[in-house]
C-alpha cells in the first residue's frame, strides 16, 4: 500500500490580538450592517498595523488592503453594551462607538457633533468596536454571543 503525505502547510497564523464588534440586539438587519460597516472603518484609521497589504487577482488587478485578522461580531443588550463600554473605557482600548442619534444624522459632521452633545454615561450606544489585546477585549464582550 502506498501512502503519499503531503508536506506540512504553513503554520497557521495566531494573533495575539482581537478585533470585536458588539451590536445591541434590537437593531434591524440593515442597521446591523450599516453599524458594524462605520464602526470598523474607526479602526483601521487610528490603528494601521490591523490593515493587511493589498490585494490582487491572477490577471494583476490590484484591491484594497484589508483587516489582517478576523473581526468577530457580537449581539448583546443594551445593558451589555453599555457596561462592554465601560471596561473598553477602563482598560483604554482603541475604540468607536455607533449612537442610535447617529440614525438620523447623514454625514461625518454632524454624526460627531450627535456624540459630542451627550455626556459618556448617556450615550444611547446601538455598537461599539474595539481593538487590542485578546483577554482585554474577551473581557469587554464578556456576557454577550457571537451574532447569530
Amino acid at each position: 500500500m502506498n501512502t503519499i503525505t503531503e508536506p506540512p502547510g504553513p503554520e497557521p497564523i495566531r494573533f495575539d490580538t482581537k478585533i470585536a464588534v458588539l451590536l445591541r440586539a434590537d437593531l434591524e438587519p440593515w442597521q446591523r450592517l450599516n453599524v458594524t460597516s462605520f464602526l470598523v472603518s474607526g479602526l483601521g484609521t487610528q490603528i494601521p498595523e490591523v490593515i493587511g497589504e493589498p490585494y490582487e487577482d491572477a490577471d494583476g488587478v490590484p484591491y484594497l488592503p484589508m483587516f489582517r485578522q478576523p473581526v468577530l461580531v457580537f449581539e448583546a443588550t443594551k445593558e451589555t453594551l453599555t457596561t462592554a463600554h465601560a471596561r473598553a473605557l477602563s482598560r483604554a482600548l482603541p475604540r468607536s462607538v455607533f449612537t442610535s442619534d447617529l440614525f438620523a444624522t447623514g454625514n461625518d459632521r454632524d454624526n460627531r457633533a450627535a456624540v459630542r452633545a451627550v455626556p459618556t454615561a448617556e450615550l444611547d450606544l446601538v455598537g461599539l468596536a474595539v481593538h487590542g489585546p485578546k483577554n482585554a477585549v474577551d473581557k469587554v464582550v464578556k456576557g454577550a454571543r457571537l451574532h447569530p
